[in-house]
């Protein structure tokens, strides 16, 4: 494809018009550094789509006119890096093209009240409304599959997904982790603005504020006083520094895993924004849903595709009713349970090629408890008083530090109620009955005739939803998926979009 420079609006929607690809959309300011380059590059290599990149000066984000003019423009250096780093085309408009005067067309935005009010909001009013107003104009104009944007402008970031959902805008947004310079400052179009005295502040900021995720991941503590002395001692100029939620960016709550350490400079003339996340634990997927709706076969794919443990809950209550059965065990007397379960030992084995094993007091039975004579006994061995402590008890252990992706019943209702991301998986009886019919591991399963099948699984379902303990249910936060019409990797697919769009990417490097 040959590279091409756009100016006019005319231009563009020609060239968009002839194109036979989407679109990948990186807006930018110009005077590109390696923050950019990472945006342009992601999309380079995420798709086949075409990558178009903006170079607009958008006047309705400074607080003042010597802002403006002082902030650098470097086009020609610009387009270079632009085309070298992935870019096929670059739109280059002028601001009477983007802002016509008079021009009743132009939709002028506010910003989420609640997200820009808080940190950059404080001081710079009206700079979020500019930033909305632009990229809702730039959207419109290009219609982009999608839009790549920084993390190291998270309030930004999360005012712009704000915006897309309010707006009901069919566009994926893509986010690119901070790039930080060999000193530890991350990138930033006004570096160059800096003498090297406001260089070294800005490096004991950033540095500062890595020191301090450090220090968070030892103890779980963050002593924001503590840290405002050091900068005072450098008569470093604080504008603020907050402790907050990354995703309401209100004061962060003892429950909250996930919090941004955030913060703002005066170094000489110019200001600087940085931030780190800070983690208690790694993030956890809770996939909860009816039998027959996919989730073993959908969370093990998910666990491989994003590195995270797979913990499969129901195998658990399967493998002890095997156990049970094996052993003859009056599972109903309360004093022989409490005995058996004092030396129950439940492990998984993960394997290179993903398969995993399961293990109870050293048995291998993974085949084992997937007959049909287990899954008429499981449901009710589950509501089991006793047995549900122990288990879950056991399945808070294994996710203390997080990093997995656990399956079940109760998983984000109650083994892990504060789980970053919470899927309810379903199907119809139907569907759930064909997908039974034709699982080769469910040999007992392809031996009943269809309707029974149907009659065996909504008699599954009653028995689940309605056990006193723990019943299987959907958790208010949790988003419902409905798998029917869909294949296992459109929902893998869909699941890893959820989660990419809730995790932000430096917590998923970690």
């Amino acid at each position: 494809m040959k590279k091409l420079i756009i100016r006019k609006i005319e231009e563009l929607e020609k060239w968009r018009q002839s194109l036979k690809s989407s679109i990948n959309f990186i807006p930018t300011m110009g005077n590109l550094h390696d923050g950019h380059q990472k945006l342009i590059s992601t999309a380079k290599s995420s798709n086949s789509n075409t990558n178009l990149v903006s170079i607009f000066v958008n006047p309705l984000q400074f607080d003042s006119k010597a802002d403006l003019q002082s902030y650098p423009k470097t086009f020609d250096k610009d387009i270079e890096i632009a085309f070298s780093t992935g870019a096929d085309a670059i739109f280059i408009p002028n601001t009477i093209d983007i802002f016509p005067p008079n021009n009743k067309n132009i939709i002028y935005l506010k910003a989420s009240k609640e997200l820009s009010s808080a940190l950059c909001g404080l001081t710079r009013e009206g700079h979020f409304d500019g930033v909305c107003t632009v990229v809702y104009r730039f959207i419109k104009l290009i219609q982009p599959k999608n839009l790549y944007l920084g993390e190291k402008d998270w309030q930004q970031l999360l005012i712009l997904k704000n915006l897309i959902e309010e707006k009901k805008i069919k566009i994926n947004i893509v986010s690119v982790p901070t790039q930080r310079d060999s000193d530890g400052v991350p990138f930033s179009s006004r570096n160059k603005l800096l003498s090297k005295k406001d260089r070294k502040i800005l490096q004991f900021f950033s540095n500062e504020l890595i020191h301090s995720k450090k220090v968070f991941k030892k103890n779980k503590k963050i002593d924001l006083k503590q840290i405002t002395e050091r900068l005072d001692s450098k008569n470093i100029s604080i504008e603020y520094l907050e402790h907050l939620n990354p995703y309401n960016l209100k004061k962060v709550q003892e429950e909250d895993n996930i919090s941004i350490l955030a913060g703002a400079i005066n170094c000489g003339k110019t200001r600087l924004i940085d931030h780190v996340f800070l983690m208690k634990r790694n993030p956890i997927i809770a996939i909860d849903g009816p039998a027959g709706s996919g989730k073993s076969t959908i969370t093990k794919l998910i666990a491989k595709e994003l590195n995270l443990l797979y913990l499969d809950t129901g195998a658990m209550y399967r493998a002890l009713s095997w156990l049970f059965i094996k052993e003859k065990i009056d599972y109903s007397k309360e004093s022989e349970l409490n005995k058996i379960l004092k030396n129950v030992s439940i492990i998984f084995k993960s394997y290179a090629h993903s398969h995993q094993d399961v293990f109870i007091n050293n048995f291998c039975v993974t085949e084992e408890i997937r007959s049909q004579e287990i899954s008429s006994i499981v449901s009710k061995i589950s509501s089991i008083k006793e047995i549900r402590e122990f288990l879950v008890t056991e399945q808070r252990k294994i996710g203390e530090s997080g990093g997995l992706v656990a399956e079940g019943r109760d998983i984000g209702t109650t083994v892990f109620p504060y789980a970053e991301l919470k899927i309810y998986l379903t199907a119809s009886i139907d569907e759930r009955a064909k997908r039974r019919k034709s699982d080769k591991k469910s040999k007992d399963s392809q031996d009943i005739e269809f309707n029974k099948l149907k009659e065996l699984i909504k008699k599954r379902d009653f028995e689940d939803s309605n056990r006193k303990i723990s019943p299987l249910m959907k958790a208010n936060d949790a988003i419902e998926i409905i798998t029917d019409g869909y294949s296992i990797n459109e929902v893998v697919d869909q699941i890893i979009d959820l989660y990419n769009d809730k995790i932000p990417k430096e917590i998923q490097m970690q």
